[in-house]
């Protein structure tokens, strides 16, 4: 469950990141204002709450308390993944001055949320450990 609950951060947050990283790049934005944008979108958490949402609204349960699902079990997945993913994108030399048709650009985004993915899955499982995270959402049939 830990691993399914991470790969479902991990959609959210690639699609917000990728999307994010292309049109700030696509627009010279610096590197604040991409980071800015790719975490709003990934997270604001626009893509990962809106995948779980999607779910629980699913089994009949209404908008508000879907929202409070969404919150209480991607809120932290989500933070330790966009932590972690920008954080190697921002460590990695170059990787936040690629070019859209540079290697780089899709390399090193592939490469740091390989590296979220590893240190997120833990995370998810200790919070599906206690009842918490992900283990909410599976409450309901969807």
């Amino acid at each position: 469950m830990a691993v399914q609950a991470t790969l479902h951060c991990l959609t959210g947050c690639a699609i917000g990141d990728v999307l994010g990283i292309v049109i700030g790049t696509a627009l010279g934005w610096g590197d604040v204002p991409t980071l800015v944008l790719a975490i709003a979108l990934a997270s604001a958490f626009f893509f990962g709450y809106a995948l779980t949402l999607r779910g629980v609204l699913k089994a009949g349960v209404g908008f508000r308390a879907a929202v409070r699902v969404a919150l209480a079990a991607d809120t932290l997945s989500i933070a330790v993944m966009e932590l972690v993913d920008n954080g190697v994108l921002v460590l990695w030399p170059g990787a936040m001055d690629a070019g859209l048709d540079d290697l780089l650009f899709r390399g090193a985004p592939a490469f740091a949320l390989a590296v979220a993915f590893v240190v997120t899955a833990p995370v998810n499982k200790w919070m599906i450990g206690r009842g918490k995270g992900h283990a909410v959402v599976h409450q309901y049939p969807h």
